[in-house]
């Protein structure tokens, strides 16, 4: 596109491709914009109008990059996602209402009756949730698979299979996928593959780099970054984007362009957060592996975490989730450390700049039997806290006050 910044194209440019701060700030975006402004303008259109006829002939025959009717794409969004492509070293970024909508989006873009997909078993229970009983009631058949488990994974591909799924790291436990592994199996087999690398962020993985083709965040999460929106983003080649992208604009779900505005924005400061939370997640996971009241902490960082050689290896930093089992504590017991915390809030979510701390029992699985909760891995014990950008020893002194005075109790 004429003005479009040569960043959203970095190996166009020169030998070393920009860092991710430049990316996060200039990528996608127009030199010169409406106004002479520095920032983009929040375009608040349903619909864009054309001159005349012919003009309407144009677009649809010479396929232009301009707007139609907001399902179909707006400028500030097709901005972003330049960006998001950018950052994540991929051609094509496609914009979701949430990273829910945008794996549903894809699911549904290449699925049809009698396709089977292979998940490994740690995986955000609503994605779990869609496809075992609402694929399932149009013929898909969903088969989990021992997380790490490569043998079994491959073991269960057959000719019906069309994705192999998995998050990297995996939430709450951490678990950190071997890429290499993964790909070799899909390609081999000549089955996709989808990274969910939200708790990663491009920041600290491009699944991309690894042969992955197609990564999955939930926007909402790191990359808008301030707990102000809900987003979704897929990202992989043009070619495997494009029936995602038209099914996108029948199923419409679109966001809105303030949401949009507000992820732009939270991605000019995206790299400087993130090195907050990966120092903050680290800190904060050293500190509770040496508590005596802690049994076990789950860190990709700590190289106690079973998953650390990988992740050493494929991951730039690890994020500021951290998850960890209280010694000998039941569910009351948990939830008064939560409850005691001071600057933690208690609820839902990651990756925004104010740290949340919460039991997954509760949050997450409160209406599960105690079978079910165990085979998913989430025991009374556990409790996650995602660290935002505040100072690591005023959080480490808040966890401290916290865990004497829950387990005083």
């Amino acid at each position: 596109m004429p003005g479009v910044s040569p960043l959203t194209n970095p190996k166009s440019i020169q030998p070393t491709p920009p860092g991710p701060s430049t990316l996060a700030v200039h990528a996608g975006e127009e030199r010169q914009k409406l106004g002479h402004a520095i920032t983009d303008p929040i375009i608040c259109a349903s619909t864009f109008t054309f001159a005349d006829t012919q003009a309407v002939i144009d677009y649809i025959e010479q396929d232009q990059s301009r707007g139609e009717y907001g399902r179909y794409g707006t400028p500030g969004e097709q901005v972003v996602e330049r960006k998001l492509a950018a950052l994540e070293g991929g051609e094509s970024a496609l914009l979701y209402s949430s990273g829910m909508a945008a794996i549903v989006g894809l699911l549904m873009s290449q699925l049809s009756s009698g396709d089977e997909v292979v998940f490994f078993d740690e995986c955000y229970h609503r994605s779990r949730e869609f496809c075992a009983k609402h694929l399932s009631r149009f013929g898909v058949v969903t088969r989990q698979v021992k997380m790490g488990d490569y043998v079994a994974m491959e073991d269960a591909i057959t000719p019906n299979t069309r994705l192999l799924i998995s998050e990297s790291p995996t939430n709450p436990h951490q678990s950190v996928v071997d890429l290499e592994r993964f790909v070799e199996i899909g390609k081999r087999h000549e089955v996709p593959t989808l990274i969910d690398a939200t708790l990663a962020t491009p920041y600290n993985l491009r699944p991309l780099e690894f042969g992955v083709d197609f990564v999955l965040h939930s926007a909402t999460k790191y990359l808008g970054g301030h707990n102000d929106l809900l987003a979704g983003v897929l990202i992989g080649s043009a070619e495997r984007m494009a029936p995602v992208r038209k099914l996108r604009g029948i199923l419409g779900a679109v966001n809105s362009s303030h949401n949009i505005y507000l992820l732009e924005r939270g991605l000019k400061t995206f790299e400087l957060r993130m090195q907050r939370h990966n120092e903050n997640g680290l800190a904060v996971a050293r500190y509770l592996e040496s508590h005596p009241a802690i049994e076990t902490v789950l860190y990709p960082g700590l190289e106690s975490h079973p998953y650390h050689d990988v992740a050493a290896r494929t991951m730039r930093g690890f994020g500021g989730l951290v998850t960890f089992l209280v010694k000998d504590a039941d569910w009351k017991a948990t939830a008064r450390i939560v409850d005691s915390v001071q600057l933690a809030r208690i609820a839902p979510s990651l990756g925004g700049v104010e740290t949340l701390i919460e039991q997954p029992l509760v949050m997450s699985y409160y209406q599960l039997q105690p079978e079910e909760r165990a085979k998913f891995g989430i025991p009374d014990n556990m409790i996650r806290i995602a660290c935002g950008i505040e100072n690591s020893a005023d959080l480490i002194a808040d966890l401290d006050q916290a865990i004497r005075a829950g387990l005083s109790g």
